[in-house]
């Protein structure tokens, strides 16, 4: 028999499934469905590095599994194809983004092909494709049309690099994510989503769904429900009053200043009576220069000005208090203004220590100026009047009964969720299909003359002035209003890439349809995704913004469910060899085709689901990989082992349903490493045996296939077994032959381990007892003594009490 080779068998084998494909779904309802998704993923020009396989190989090996089990499954992959990437280097080598974008995915197609994956090419999706973002703009359109889609005036973040906005989760540390770039702000019209509508079902539905802890903890956090009241600060010789947001009236009596963030229209409305304006301005000048991530850092010095001349008043003390600008105060969240309560807040505290401000504890215990400081959420109220002797719960529904009873302000629930800021003065992305008449404002486009193309333009490059490129094309920009037919403009901001990956294992279940975004049929039949896994890194945002459009879809009566994942999970990275992330600036980067070219696919497959815990991040090993092709090495030779027998070898056949049970139950636990050591256990224990059946080799090389399918199936031709591995049944194990029929048991004389003994696992007691008071160990603990007792747990322990 020749070696194993495997660059021949793994081009005969993707070219079988690309000819025949067996991983082509249709909906068929004679069959249980199963959908499984991962990230699809942006094309860049590097291609894929090994950490990219991790995630696609664990859900191939589920969805072939699946297959084997008789679901008719849906494993898809496409194209998350807009993006700021290919539009840079499109500007910095004049090569239209589109032609690098098609070369970029035909690399990454031939990489992950040659991967091996059951992909369903036939319902590959490209989000640049004109018959896909068709669709991203009717769910616009359809948000706009329900009030959900809305432009405002407003600061964002503005890379003067990048020349466009940015949303806050595109800001690290102050810098574009992108480019590196220090953030700067500046007022723009903006198209804003209001994700802010969806915010308590975000929160609630999360009960319906299987995320892990950490996920569904990462989306609550992000949207941040608290409960709390508005209230008023009057000012004094003014009818102007400054409206706040607290979770925590009941501290309201130990509210000795306010701070407003620096955009708050209380300084332009009080300017002539503010006294040390200039002061102010230059202050409000220094602080949008930061990103608002600096703004509300814990760690930092507290900064701030007051603005003399006017003074809040307590609605409750009745006393004047100070008012202050700061940083850490955003006009973006809540009322853009705080009452500070400094003897209960670490941040207050601070801001008041700096500025020489008053500090009354409110709550007994709770003054963290104090060595004896304890949490504020228990405790009484102190100082504070009527709510004297009130513990805190009591307490805050008392002052908020005070304060609707006297038109002070009133309960509110609040979210540290924002809108969506959606508008991109960018070039490569999907024209959001709006135009604006003078007459008529803003009007859709009609769903007829859908897809509003992007024009095929050789000057894309940003504007200096923060405007689209498409503000320059006279031709894309000038119309006539679908209403009344006047002379009207086109909106020339795109959408955000976040646009086409909101929705786009929707299209997955009907990537050719013309008519609709999806049938009626297809939707019911495959959705929702019943498997999601994707990086930790997305487990927020990209989540958090599929959900909603999932949400709206559901409410316009597209979607069929109020969730679009019903499972989702997420890997961990694989780190370069030194345990660093993999980068180009760290020459850390490991090339998948190197590694398919001198071991083999099914290698690198086998590699990267035994390397470790799949939830947990792994350094890269040259020597795993090795191992992993001499695993390969010794199943190909299994075939000079095999004689022509029927069943199941009978000293082999425990160990084989022992594989079945644990392979089974790994591969749908994400414990793929110790899946495939049973798998190596299994194969030890035939090469042991010094031979084989067909039974025995046809149930392993099954087992295996999801992991390494060229391999198996490459053998299972050669043994003229019936079809090809992927029209099979998976193996069902017998229970009773997965226990031992030999155990080791352990003795204990009074309690205390004295030896193991074997015995068999139907032994009965009384030869156990026999075999146990025979054993030289247990003999010495028990001879001459009275025997009280005899505990047997049956197959588990033997307890022998002597006195």
């Amino acid at each position: 028999m020749e070696n194993y080779n495997p660059n021949a068998i793994e081009k005969k084998w993707q070219k079988h499934w690309d000819d025949f494909k067996p991983f082509k779904t249709e909906i068929d309802k004679n069959k249980e469905k199963f959908y499984a998704l991962i990230e699809f993923p942006y094309p860049s020009g590097e291609g894929l590095h090994v950490g990219h396989p991790r995630p696609y190989t664990a859900l191939d090996i589920v969805s072939r599994k699946r297959r084997l089990q008789g679901y008719n499954v849906l494993y898809p992959m496409g194209w998350d194809a807009f993006g700021l990437p290919a539009e840079n280097y499109a500007i910095k080598n004049k090569i239209h983004p589109a032609i690098i974008t098609e070369k970029n995915i035909q690399r990454f197609k031939a990489q992950l092909k040659s991967i091996g994956l059951s992909f369903d090419w036939d319902r590959e999706i490209n989000t640049t494709d004109p018959n896909y973002y068709k669709w991203t703009q009717w769910i616009f359109i359809k948000m706009f049309e329900k009030g959900l889609a809305y432009k405002k005036e407003m600061p964002i973040n503005w890379c003067p690099s990048c020349k466009v906005g940015l949303a806050n989760e595109e800001v690290v540390g102050g810098n574009c994510e992108r480019c590196g770039t220090e953030v700067v702000h500046k007022v723009k019209n903006q198209w804003m989503l209001k994700i802010t509508e969806y915010a308590n079902r975000l929160i609630d539905d999360l009960d319906e769904v299987d995320y892990p802890d950490k996920i569904k903890s990462q989306q609550i956090n992000w949207i941040g429900r608290s409960y709390g009241c508005e209230l008023n600060f009057s000012i004094k010789d003014s009818e102007e009053k400054i409206k706040v947001y607290t979770t925590r009236p009941d501290t309201i009596f130990g509210a000795t200043y306010m701070v407003v963030a620096v955009e708050h229209p209380i300084i332009e409305n009080l300017k002539d009576q503010i006294t040390n304006l200039d002061e102010v301005i230059n202050y409000k000048k220094e602080v949008l220069k930061k990103s608002e991530f600096e703004r509300t850092e814990l760690n930092k010095d507290k900064t701030g000005v007051e603005l003399k001349g006017i003074k809040g008043i307590n609605p409750l003390t009745g006393k004047e208090i100070p008012i202050y600008i700061s940083d850490y105060v955003l006009m973006t969240y809540g009322t853009g203004a705080i009452m500070a309560v400094p003897a209960h807040d670490t941040r207050d505290y601070d801001f008041a220590k700096k500025f020489n401000l008053d500090i009354v504890e409110v709550v007994s215990g709770g003054d963290i100026s104090k060595e004896a400081y304890t949490n504020t959420e228990n405790g009484i109220l102190i100082n504070s009047g009527f709510l004297n002797g009130l513990e805190v719960e009591d307490a805050k529904k008392k002052i908020i009964e005070y304060i609707e009873k006297n038109n002070l302000g009133h309960k509110k629930t609040n979210f540290k969720l924002r809108d969506w800021i959606f508008s991109r003065q960018r070039y490569w992305g999907e024209p959001i299909p709006l135009v604006y008449c003078d007459d008529c404002g803003w009007v859709a486009v009609p769903e007829e003359e859908l897809p509003v193309k992007l024009p095929d333009v050789k000057e894309y490059e940003p504007t200096d002035d923060g405007e689209s490129p498409l503000a320059k094309i006279e031709s894309f920009v000038n119309t006539t209003c679908p209403k009344c037919g006047k002379k009207a403009k086109r909106e020339t901001d795109t959408m955000p890439q976040w646009a086409g990956s909101s929705w786009y294992y929707m299209r997955y279940m009907d990537p050719h349809n013309n008519n609709e975004l999806a049938s009626r049929e297809s939707i019911d039949y495959y959705g929702p995704v019943d498997w999601y896994n994707g990086g930790m890194e997305h487990t927020t945002l990209h989540l958090l913004y599929s959900r909603f459009w999932h949400k709206f879809l559901y409410d316009i009566g597209v979607a069929n469910t109020k969730e679009p994942y019903m499972k989702r999970t997420s890997h961990g990275m694989i780190l370069g060899d030194n345990g660093e992330k993999m980068s180009k600036s760290r020459g850390n980067v490991i090339n998948p085709d190197d590694i398919i070219r001198d071991f083999g696919a099914d290698t690198l497959r086998t590699y990267e689901m035994f390397i470790g815990d799949f939830e947990k991040s792994v350094p890269w090993s040259e020597n795993g990989v090795k191992g992993c092709r001499k695993f390969l090495d010794r199943v190909w030779k299994l075939q000079d082992i095999v004689v022509d027998e029927g069943e199941y070898s009978k000293e082999l056949e425990s160990s084989i349903h022992k594989t079945i049970k644990k392979v089974s139950n790994d591969f749908e636990t994400l414990k793929f490493n110790t899946g495939i050591a049973q798998l190596m256990t299994l194969l030890n224990d035939f090469l042991a045996n010094g031979k084989i059946s067909k039974k025995d080799l046809s149930t392993f090389l099954i087992l295996l296939n999801p992991v390494a399918p060229h391999i198996t199936e490459e053998i299972w031709e050669r043994f003229k077994f019936k079809g090809h591995i992927y029209e099979q049944q998976w193996p069902e194990y017998d229970e009773e032959k997965t226990k031992d029929e030999v155990i080791n048991l352990p003795i204990q004389v009074n309690g205390k381990l004295r030896a193991n003994i074997e015995i068999s696992i139907d032994e009965e007691e009384e030869s156990i007892f026999s075999k146990a008071i025979s054993n030289e160990s247990i003999k010495k603990y028990v001879e001459g003594k009275d025997i009280i007792k005899k505990i047997y747990v049956n197959g588990k322990i033997y307890n022998i009490v002597v006195k």
